[in-house]
């Protein structure tokens, strides 16, 4: 089927109007009409061509909900009518140890991203800036009726993204939790944080978000940009989630943790991080990274954000705002996630 979509033509090019070809319904797959896509600073890195060249014209977007229209003769985990979601991957290898693990998004013959991929079958992946999209049906997610469809959607990247290392490393009740940048990423991280029960401290540029901060689930909120922060706040940590997409000097947020903390990174800056590897050693502390997570766990943490009645803050835009939503992204002006109406592509 032919559907309406829109996509960047070429790296750091004005994203336009466009239709795409969407494969047939398979045995296993299900074809979902989207609601609303999320815009994650992933897709503004990927059609910039920060992260090295991409299969042009690229329709990114990996946060998406949307209502299952058709199912393959094989399925029987999603019916017509349901709510669905789908996050960052449409495929993985099913065969590897970690693919069997549940951890699918490190597979190691390489998960298939959303968009800019290629599919098992050869096709080239196209995200959820559409209207409708074709995916194996063991990597769609059921997005439980207590969260609203919009603000949702960028649970299937951000929320995920967030969840998957603060369980990983044990936040929760008597542990102090960091979260550095207070954007579409870090706002998911300290509302997820403050539910798992955690201590949670903001570490952001300046003070002009902290009530915002406050408000979402902080007990703390200081700024990096006084040099006073990094002597007051030395050793405190067991846990920082890095969440911005730049440099940052990583030896004074390890300064930090305090013995056996972990600083994990998330956010993913184009250019690499240097560290000095005293700044591990004098406390036995730990760098980490974590990308997304596997289907389980990212189903688990819609569960667990309907139960707590946990989603993004979102400014819902139409389809042809995408451009600009880009450049405000880039200038830090949204609070805290762009959200495509995608019936306005129809």
């Amino acid at each position: 089927m032919h559907v309406n979509a829109y996509a960047a033509p070429a790296a750091g090019k004005p994203l336009a109007p466009t239709v795409i070809e969407r494969r047939d319904v398979g045995p296993n797959d299900v074809l979902i009409e989207i609601q609303y896509a999320g815009i994650c600073h992933s897709d503004i890195h990927t059609v910039n061509g920060d992260w090295g060249p991409q299969p042009f014209p690229v329709v990114p977007g990996h946060e998406i909900v949307g209502i299952v229209t058709e199912v393959g003769s094989g399925v029987t985990k999603h019916q017509v009518g349901d709510r669905v979601g789908v996050g960052c991957m449409v495929n993985s290898c099913g065969e590897c140890a970690n693919c069997r693990n549940g951890d699918e998004q490190y597979c190691l013959a390489g998960m298939v991203p959303t968009y800019a991929g290629t599919d098992r079958d050869g096709t080239t992946t196209q995200g959820g800036y559409s209207t409708h999209v074709v995916v194996d049906a063991d990597y769609v997610l059921s997005v439980p009726d207590g969260l609203d469809a919009a603000a949702a959607a960028p649970l299937l990247c951000a929320g995920i993204t967030t969840y998957a290392p603060l369980r990983r490393w044990g936040a929760g009740p008597g542990t102090k939790v960091a979260i550095v940048g207070l954007g579409g990423l870090g706002h998911m991280a300290v509302k997820i944080a403050h539910a798992l029960g955690a201590e949670v401290t903001v570490l952001s540029q300046s003070l002009k978000k902290q009530e915002d901060g406050l408000r979402l689930g902080a007990d703390h909120y200081y700024a990096t940009s006084d040099p006073d922060t990094f002597q007051q706040l030395a050793g405190r940590f067991d846990l920082i989630v890095n969440t911005v997409s730049a440099r940052i000097d990583l030896d004074a947020y390890l300064g930090l943790l305090a013995v056996d903390g972990t600083l994990v990174n998330v956010g993913a800056p184009a250019d690499p991080l240097a560290v000095n590897v005293f700044s591990l050693i004098g406390a036995r502390r730990s760098f980490a990274g974590s990308m997304i997570g596997g289907i389980a766990l990212t189903q688990e943490m819609l569960d667990f954000c309907a139960e707590h009645d946990i989603s993004a803050e979102v400014e819902v835009i139409s389809a042809d705002q995408v451009n600009e939503a880009y450049e405000r992204v880039l200038a830090s002006d949204v609070r805290y996630r762009f959200v495509i109406d995608t019936g306005t592509l129809a």
